[in-house]
């Protein structure tokens, strides 16, 4: 039976090589690598089996030893080609592995974020006093002294002189209680005041007053009144409420405080 079917020309395992072959090209067209050997195979397995065929025609014994070694090798190309394939197949796998890690470690490295550093606060500069600005009151021991920079101290010195000349000190002001007598018991001590309080002097600010007991019934006005040292003079003041002839006859101080 064997040597019958031995001499058909029949092709039984066309469709393992037709397999081979189609996985070779694809390989190929991969760019898989380590295949050339295989394709050398798969073209002498090709070339063996059309000299099988064509010497099964003949039939002769020895056809029937050659498609038997063909079908062999034919099945270790297969097998050879399986374990490529699972061999592509892990090293694609690896592919990919490798590409999720290293855009893994992209995406963790793009989203860490190093702390800054506080800047400290500037230091506030301590305010120097604007009238000592520019003003150099001893000269460089470094550098020899002559005519021009002397000249330049000695204006600087006198620019400084003026400032703390022009510079105003502090007010003096006084506090000053006045006593005022009428002419008799029938002037009217309100009108009084309300005419004393009318004297207006830069530097006077009146403030409270009282009638006080004076002899007979008689009653005199004591007026606060706080005035600027410098502005207001206690004896003019005294003498503009005496110009007052119908309501005082006379203005004594009764206290002067200084403020």
């Amino acid at each position: 039976m064997a040597v019958e079917l031995a001499k058909e020309t029949i092709w039984y395992d066309k469709w393992r090589v037709e397999d081979a072959e189609k996985t070779y090209y694809e390989n190929k067209a991969k760019g898989g690598a380590g295949l050339s050997s295989l394709a050398i195979q798969i073209a002498k397995a090709r070339q063996d089996i059309k000299n099988s065929l064509q010497g099964s025609s003949s039939g002769s014994q020895g056809s029937g030893v050659v498609s038997s070694d063909v079908l062999n090798r034919i099945t270790k190309l297969e097998d050879e080609n399986s374990s490529f394939r699972k061999t592509i197949s892990t090293l694609e796998q690896q592919v990919i592995d490798l590409t999720k890690r290293l855009a893994a470690m992209e995406c963790g490295g793009s989203t860490t974020t190093t702390k800054a550093t506080p800047s400290k606060a500037p230091q506030p500069v301590q305010e120097e006093d604007e009238d000592d600005d520019d003003v150099d009151l001893f000269g460089s021991d470094d550098e020899e002294e002559d005519a021009e920079a002397a000249r330049l101290r000695e204006q600087r010195l006198k620019e400084y002189a003026e400032k703390k000349a022009k510079k105003p000190g502090p007010i003096a002001k006084s506090s000053v209680l006045l006593d005022c007598k009428p002419w008799d018991d029938e002037t009217d001590m309100k009108v009084m005041e309300d005419e004393i309080r009318k004297i207006e002097m830069d530097g006077l600010v009146w403030g409270a007053a009282k009638l006080n007991p004076l002899a007979y019934g008689i009653q005199k006005l004591s007026i606060l009144c706080t005035v600027v040292d410098e502005m207001v003079s206690i004896d003019d003041l005294s003498e503009k409420i005496t110009e007052l002839e119908d309501y005082v006859q006379s203005v004594d101080i009764a206290a002067f405080n200084k403020i």
